[in-house]
This record gives structure tokens, sequence and C-alpha cells, in this order.
């Protein structure tokens, strides 16, 4: 094996392995778009191995192969077989895995250490086989906890032979991993709870987004909200993917109770598994406070999300220690308060108490989150300083520089454990006041 890694200086050769890479519109490909971007302008060569567009997209193919300064992107082919349908993405994510091992076993693209998401979520795997026949070192990068997430969703059962080998499967890449990465510490309690022994090796770090890409707008300065007929309306946003994981049905409802007020609109914009039940449910209620959009490419994200006047994410019980909405990050970017639908136990209601940036609200709690919206809208300045809160809140904590910086130091740790020691990746607490 060629070896790249000079100790003496820390650099490094990276290959990052995740199923969708921009022109996809998946958030976990943006996120990791901007990371290896950043990563490159530090000096270190990122090499990319992703498939084509097949979440959501609005261009279906794109180069096999890309150069973007110090980023190189390598695309398969192999894994486009029947992309909207639950079969045809199991099928999809084994091939992208499998031509995810062929890539590894060329010499030409051996690496230092290979970064691996959840996407597929059987992805991991393949660290493991790299590590066992290549010796290469791994990092999980962990999106969502599978099979836990497949379980509470009730698709599979707790005690079935395929849930319990692949969390059999799970203990054998971690403890294997050089490192891990999750998005919540309700994620890393969880894995910690199952596996005290991995708790040295797994780090916090949370999603982000960028404050100079997505900064606040005024309506009446935005060409999407006059595109759309929003600027005279007080508009409630969902903007992103519409999954199983999420609460939508606690936002139908407020959207229900605020039926007569013609001045609210609520916005939804993006797709997933739960946005035909949105549509029927709209249309069954004869609801005409309800809009759909389709997902938005980046370049129009700055105008798309700040075309609202609150924004919202939800989680269904019990999946924050599973799953963790990167949609959030981009709301604070743009300065709208927000209203968040999760558990009491929920790690995002301690964001918000420290943020200051919104009001957190349980799952079916439809009514207390219709007060939150009328007390926006009848209070501008109640709002507006929310908002201002939030994007001060991510401006300290959750830009690109900042973020990249914690992945670096955990990939330095992770090849030289004995020169580096990696800083916590849990920043200190902040008071955020304006």
């Amino acid at each position: 094996m060629t070896h790249f890694i000079r100790k003496d200086s820390l650099s490094f050769h990276l290959l990052i392995c995740n199923q969708f890479f921009p022109p996809d519109f998946a958030a976990t490909g943006q996120l990791l778009e901007e990371l290896a971007q950043h990563l490159g302008r530090m000096g270190f060569k990122i090499r990319v191995f992703t498939s084509q567009p097949g979440y959501a997209f609005t261009r279906p193919s794109a180069p096999r192969r890309e150069e973007q300064g110090s980023l190189t992107i390598r695309r398969t082919r192999a894994t486009r077989v029947w992309p909207q349908r639950i079969r045809g993405k199991v099928i999809g994510g084994l091939l992208y895995c499998v031509r995810a091992c062929l890539h590894l076993l060329r010499p030409a693209n051996r690496t230092d250490l290979i970064v691996l998401t959840t996407s597929p979520p059987y992805l991991l795997f393949v660290g493991f086989v790299a590590h066992l026949f290549l010796r290469i070192p791994y990092v999980c990068l962990v999106y969502d906890l599978y099979p836990d997430v497949a379980v509470e969703l009730g698709v599979i059962p707790a005690r079935h032979w395929l849930t319990r080998f692949w969390q059999w499967m799970n203990v054998q890449v971690w403890k294997r991993a050089a490192g891990m990465i999750v998005l919540s510490s309700s994620m890393k309690h969880h894995i910690e709870t199952q596996i005290p022994q991995l708790k040295s090796k797994i780090h916090v770090i949370h999603s982000w987004a960028d404050p100079d890409h997505l900064k606040p707008l005024a309506k009446t300065e935005n060409p999407f909200a006059h595109e759309h007929g929003l600027v005279d309306l007080f508009t409630v946003l969902y903007s992103g993917n519409m999954g199983r994981c999420h609460d939508m049905d606690t936002i139908l409802e407020a959207a229900l109770l605020l039926k007569d007020d013609p001045t609210i609109q609520f916005l939804f914009i993006g797709d997933g598994a739960q946005k035909q039940h949105c549509l029927n449910w709209v249309k069954t209620h004869q609801l005409s406070n309800c809009r759909f959009l389709p997902y938005q490419a980046k370049e129009t994200l700055p105008y798309s999300l700040t075309a609202c006047d609150v924004a919202l994410v939800s989680v269904k019980p019990g999946m924050e220690r599973l799953i963790a909405p990167s949609k959030l990050y981009g709301h604070l970017a743009t300065g709208k308060p927000i209203g968040i639908i999760c558990s009491p136990d929920a790690y995002l209601r301690d964001m918000v108490v420290e943020g200051g940036f919104g009001c957190c609200f349980d799952n079916q709690a439809a009514e207390a989150l219709s007060h939150f919206i009328c007390s926006l809208q009848r209070d501008p300045h109640w709002a507006e300083q929310m908002g201002a809160r939030g994007r001060a809140y991510l401006e300290q904590r959750f830009t690109p520089e900042k973020i990249a910086r914690q992945y670096l130091q955990v990939f330095q740790h992770c090849l030289n454990p004995e020169l580096t020691h990696p800083e916590s990746t849990t920043p200190p607490q902040l008071k955020v006041k304006i």
C-alpha cells in the first residue's frame, strides 16, 4: 500500500464516501461538499467517491470525474435502479457499496483515511472491509442510526434476525473504526448506552450553515417571495425532507386551526416519503392556506429560506436520538425565528434555551404551535429579536470554518493519536444577547 501521510506535518490524503453529492440536493452531500472545500483550503487533498444524482435533482447526470481545486470527485453510474422506490433505493445503495469496494481495491485510489457516512445506511461496512484487507483506517460519520431508525418506525421488528445481525455488524464496524462522529449529544449517548467501550472514540460535531451564503433578507427585497406571492402573507415555512422521521401531522393540524386566517400561509418546500400524505391531508380538509414547492437548488436557498416569517423543524417522538435535522442551521443563518416540534427531552430544546432563537413544542401540540405563529405575527419586533439571536448563535458556533477545524482535529487524531490531542468537539456554553 502507498503511504501518503507525513507524520511531522500531519498532512494526509482523505477519501470521502457518500452516495449523494451535488448537483444532487441531498443535505448530506451539500454539507460534505462544503466540508471538503474548507479542508481543501487548509491544504489537504480530498477525494470524493459518490454516485450520479438520485435523491433529488434537476440535473439527471454529472461528470464521472470532476476537479474542483484540491477536490477530486468520482461518480459511479451503477446505482440508479428505480430511484424513487424503496426497493430500488436498497438495490442502488448496495450497488454503490460494491462500487466503493472496487474503487478502493485499485492501488491508484488508496488513501490515508476514509470517511464513510450512513448514506446508504450500510456503507459503513465498506470501511470495515477496507480496514480488514487493506489496513486503511476509517472514520464513521453517523448521520442516522440504523437499524434503530427502521425499528423505531416499525419497518422491521426489534427482534428480527436482520435487526440483530445489523446491530452485531455495527459493533464490529464501530469497534474497528479509528473514530466516530455523530451530530448530537443524544446520538452519542444512545451509542454509549449500547456499547460503553466506544465512549472515547465518539466525537459530537454539529452540522452547520454558511452565514456568507445564507443571510437575512427582507421579503420586500426577495425575488422568490415576489414570484410566489408571499410578500404580504405571514409565511410559515417547512423546507427540506418530509421523511418518515419528521412530524408533519402537528404542522398540518396547526394549519387546520389557522385555516380561517387569510393572512397566514403555510409553505412546504421539498419532498419525501410523507409528501403525498401531506398533499392528501390538505385536499381532504380543503385547506387553501397550504402550498407545496419542490426542492430548490443551492443557489436559490438564500431566497427560498428567507421568503418566510417563521421556520419550522420537526422530529417524531424518540427520533432525536437517532437523527439530527440539518435544516435547523440554515434557518439560524437566515435570521428567522424557529418553531421546533420534538420530544420533551430532545437535545434541540437545550439549543433553543441556549440560543434563544425560538420555541419548542411537544408532538401533537398543534394549538400551542398555532398560538406561537399568531404571536409572532402580532409582534414583529419579538420575531426579529429571535431571528437575530439565532444568527448570532450560528456565527459563534456553527460556521463551516469552525466545524471544519473540529473535523480536522478528529482526522489528525485518528491518524496520529500519539501526536495530537483533539479538543472537545462540544463548544463551551455561550450566552447570546441581542
